[in-house]
């Protein structure tokens, strides 16, 4: 298995996110001790509830947690409401970029992707 988190964000041509996927763990430490791992947990998780919290629709998600596995993907949305799900979603890679300053690729990756909507 290969080691870190994987992080891939799909961003239109305007750099909004439409879907975010995590997967993997980061091997920092120990499971129960890997403060990496609890870190990109947080932010995630706390994106994802805003997210069901605040849009009208419910995003698209999918966990498995034994699998270290996260997708969320946006439902198709009016601008406004769109714009206002991007706070959510670039505060959670700001955050999750600044961990991969602080820790390094070797335990964080973040790809991005272009999203082309069906």
């Amino acid at each position: 298995m290969r080691q870190g988190i994987h992080l891939v964000i799909w961003l239109d041509d305007e750099q909004r996110i439409h879907k975010f996927e995590l997967s993997g763990h980061a091997g920092y430490a120990e499971y129960g001790q890997d403060i990496v791992c609890a870190a990109v947990s947080a932010l995630s998780i706390s994106a994802v509830n805003g997210l069901e919290h605040f849009l009208p629709q419910q995003p698209e998600v999918e966990v498995r947690d034994t699998d270290g596995y996260l997708t969320c993907s946006l439902p198709d949305l009016d601008p406004q409401t769109l714009e206002q799900a991007q706070w959510i979603l670039k505060t959670m890679v700001l955050g999750i970029e600044e961990i991969q300053q602080s820790y390094g690729s070797k335990y964080l990756i973040i790809t991005r992707r272009r999203w082309t909507p069906c």
